[in-house]
């Protein structure tokens, strides 16, 4: 059936982290042999569908797959293992699991999905293992990339996630959800692994299209069960309230063959006003339990492009100034990037332009093609087209999805037409 590897590709990304979140408890909190598993479930859909059937719910199907792997893996281990402690524990988790097979109920968990990504952001690991290891294994991306989020390569990514892994088995790290007095030291990293989730569905790094609606509305979708545990956790009403805002705009985002709209250029009546108004009441919930930290200034940078009726209605003096703090309060030379960018709008190409050539000699994001992108457009608006040309081929020799590469594209025929 040709329609299989597209329903299992889709199935992997939409549901990859949640299956593994159910197996991870029965094996033990062992996360290498629940993935092993878990991808041992497709690979059987991949070679029993075809002469089967496609099942009416493939989720359900991989689950159940995955459980009865998981099952059968126990037992081996329990035969094999030499440590008593090992063999009374497994032991009695395959006893406990087998009879109950179908009786499980396949619905959606989301307490398995908080647990894991809690227990992904345990203290014990460096928080940037904590995000690393929430995004491959409940959000299901690859480690190549989890890898461009971190800006490291992938055989490095690879190491630390293995890294990882091993130290919360070793450690017997619990697979729970933690008392409310523990969630404190786990909410940074748990809030971090949602956005950067959010950030590679809304501007996907890699790939035929700019968008990964199935990667974002896994982002919100954890993002409300968070809220949900932490009601009186300003930061995290303050990271739904920017994914709402910002997913608002999803649809005005994408031309009709696919390639990238510019905010400026937008159609407005696209933007979802639903998710545009549950987002600026967040924030406002926000604001009023005190919310001051890094998601409620990246929020608030939203809010003032929701409420501008037209893009010259657009406050840009008050969003570089909220850049500007953003720069003091997490320091990063892709939030320079975003002020340069909104001085220009506030104050002219000229001012945006000087400072990202600071940033650009700092050498910093020498391989992020916005830096020679923003720089591009700068210099194609103070009419200095042969340049505009250079930097443009720079970004084009560094963009990695197709619609933002069809966009340089078309920018750079336009400046070369024009000098």
């Amino acid at each position: 059936m040709k329609d299989v590897p597209s329903i299992l590709a889709r199935t992997h990304r939409a549901d990859y982290g949640r299956i593994v979140a159910r197996v991870i408890r029965l094996m033990g909190g062992d996360f290498a042999a629940a993935e092993e598993v878990v991808q041992e479930a497709f690979a059987a859909a991949l070679q029993q569908w075809p002469r089967e059937g496609i099942p009416t719910e493939p989720r359900a199907w991989l689950l159940r797959a995955a459980h009865h792997k998981g099952v059968d893996r126990v037992r081996r281990d329990v035969r094999l293992a030499a440590r008593a402690d090992t063999l009374e524990t497994r032991a009695r988790v395959a006893q406990d699991a087998a009879p109950a097979l179908d009786e499980v109920d396949w619905s959606d968990a989301p307490d398995d999905s908080l647990r894991l990504l809690f227990t992904c952001c345990h203290p014990a690991l460096g928080q940037e293992a904590q995000v690393a290891l929430a995004l491959r294994t409940l959000c299901g991306l690859t480690t190549e990339e989890v890898a461009r989020a971190f800006l490291v390569t992938a055989p490095t990514m690879a190491q630390r996630l293995v890294r990882a892994q091993r130290k919360i088995r070793d450690a017997r790290i619990p697979y729970v959800v933690p008392e409310v007095d523990a969630l404190g030291e786990r909410t940074q990293g748990v809030l971090h692994a949602i956005y950067l989730l959010f950030s590679e569905g809304y501007a996907a790094t890699e790939g035929a299209e700019l968008l990964r609606v199935d990667l974002c509305a896994e982002a919100l979708r954890l993002g409300r069960l968070t809220r949900a545990l932490l009601p009186h956790q300003a930061e995290v009403a303050s990271l739904l309230a920017l994914m709402l805002l910002h997913h608002s705009r999803r649809r005005a985002r994408v031309s009709a063959d696919g390639g990238l709209v510019l905010l400026d250029r937008q159609d407005r009546s696209q933007w979802d006003p639903e998710e545009m108004t549950e987002g600026l009441a967040q924030l406002d919930a926000a604001l009023a339990l005190g919310a001051r930290g890094v998601f409620t200034h990246q929020a608030a940078i939203a809010a003032l492009h929701a409420r501008a009726a037209r893009p010259e209605d657009t406050d840009w003096e008050q969003i570089a100034a909220l850049y500007g703090r953003l720069c003091v309060l997490a320091p990063s030379p892709v939030v320079e990037l975003n002020r340069a960018a909104a001085v220009a709008m506030a104050r002219g190409p000229e001012h945006g332009l000087a400072l990202v050539d600071d940033l650009e000699a700092s050498g910093r994001l020498t391989e992020y093609y916005l830096l020679p992108a923003a720089r591009a457009d700068l210099l194609r608006r103070m009419g200095r087209g042969a340049e505009a040309a250079v930097a443009y081929r720079r970004a084009l020799a560094l963009v990695r999805t197709a619609p933002e590469r069809r966009f340089l594209e078309e920018r750079l025929r336009e400046v070369l037409a024009a000098t």
